[in-house]
């Protein structure tokens, strides 16, 4: 044998380890991309909690982390006396207000001898990253995508303002990976998969009904244009079990059938005002600048509607847009607390694609240098509502 002959075997060694480098790096990129932006809104709590009196630890578990720790730990009927509704009240119904799915898995880690806290931010991160695989897929299936979309679309989503959230003991995460692969599964036309997302969506947040919504009308309309067999009905019956079927618990455990929504309302003064209390609150801020977070905050609403406005007129796929949509009216529509705003925006994840996909087409330098300036003013954001401003979030 010639040296000729046996040559080309280390340069064909070395194509195979570098594509397997690529392979490597390409399934890692959404994981490692979320959690990098993630940690630079760490660092900046960490910087942000001392000077503010307290530490980033306990910013993470703090209000409604406390809730769900609480129940977590010992469930409904087990939760300390000292959590209270805002207005200092407590009856033996008022942890009904908290869904049960974030607690639940939590609760599982804990049982099998995890720190609770530790548990809590486990289950956080993962659901995110999960969230960033989901995000990845959606940039890939939308009109006009591409991955490079998708990952800069889990960027955005992960510098996002109150994306602190995806960091805490807070169930938003956790909700949002179940709604993006369930409108993954929507554009799929996978209707049975995306149905029982929604459901399981529905024992997390109150915010499902924007995905039973979307999903239910998707399905109705796959199933009505009778291109499909019966996946679409199942789809579209399975999409509301999970809330309905907490909210009717709840009914039946209160007495009362529209019971959750009474604990709402007696305990956080919460209920569907139609916006009214919401543009109160906006003309008064702008009126006379009472704090940052809240002008902060009526500027980020007046930019989702705006988003919402684009995402039509670039013609996003309507389910994305009925979600979004959804999502905004069970947030803005609602008289709650103005301060939670901002949080309760954070699942409309859908209103970045039409931005992804903008940036996505840019330079890289002017994309990296936007999602640069998107990750410092939302790290900021996010550690001064947790830490100086000092009212829930």
């Amino acid at each position: 044998m010639t040296a000729t002959e046996v040559a080309p075997a280390p340069v064909a060694a070395a194509q195979a380890a570098g594509s397997g480098r690529r392979r490597v790096l390409h399934a890692l990129a959404p994981a490692a991309l979320f959690l990098g932006v993630r940690e630079v809104g760490l660092i900046v709590l960490s910087m942000m909690a001392g000077p503010n009196g307290t530490t980033a630890g306990a910013a993470l578990r703090s209000w409604d982390g406390q809730w769900f720790l609480a129940i977590a730990a010992g469930g409904y009927d087990s939760v300390p006396p000292g959590l209270v509704d805002a207005f200092g009240r407590r009856t033996a119904d008022t942890p009904l207000a908290f869904f049960p799915g974030y607690p639940t898995v939590v609760g599982w880690l804990y049982d099998l001898g995890f720190p609770l806290v530790a548990s809590a931010l486990a289950v956080t991160i993962l659901s995110g990253v999960v969230c960033a695989y989901g995000l990845v897929r959606l940039g890939e299936l939308v009109r006009g995508g591409s991955r490079r979309t998708g990952l800069v679309l889990v960027a955005l989503f992960a510098a996002a303002p109150m994306s602190i959230v995806l960091s805490m003991a807070y169930s938003e995460a956790m909700f949002c990976a179940a709604a993006v692969w369930a409108l993954v599964f929507v554009l799929e036309r996978n209707w049975v998969a995306a149905g029982l997302l929604t459901a399981a969506a529905g024992l997390i947040r109150p915010t499902a009904a924007a995905l039973v919504l979307a999903v239910g009308l998707a399905a109705l309309a796959a199933a009505l244009r009778r291109r499909e067999d019966w996946r679409p009905w199942l789809g579209g019956a399975l999409a509301p079990v999970g809330l309905f079927g907490y909210l009717a618990w709840v009914g039946l455990r209160t007495g009362e059938w529209n019971g959750w929504f009474a604990l709402q309302s007696q305990g956080w003064d919460s209920r569907f005002d139609g916006g009214a209390a919401t543009v109160r609150f906006s003309l008064q801020v702008l009126a006379d600048s009472r704090s940052v977070l809240e002008v902060t905050t009526v500027w980020l609403i007046v930019g989702a509607l705006v988003l919402l406005a684009v995402g039509w007129r670039r013609r996003l796929e309507w389910p994305l847009l009925v979600y979004a949509a959804g999502v905004l009216a069970m947030d803005l529509c609602s008289n709650g607390l103005m301060n939670s705003k901002a949080r309760l925006m954070v699942p409309a994840v859908t209103l970045l694609v039409p931005v992804a996909i903008a940036l996505a087409r840019r330079r890289t330098s002017t994309m990296v240098a936007t999602l640069c300036g998107v990750g410092l003013f939302g790290s900021w954001f996010g550690a001064y509502a947790i830490t100086a401003w000092g009212y829930a979030i």
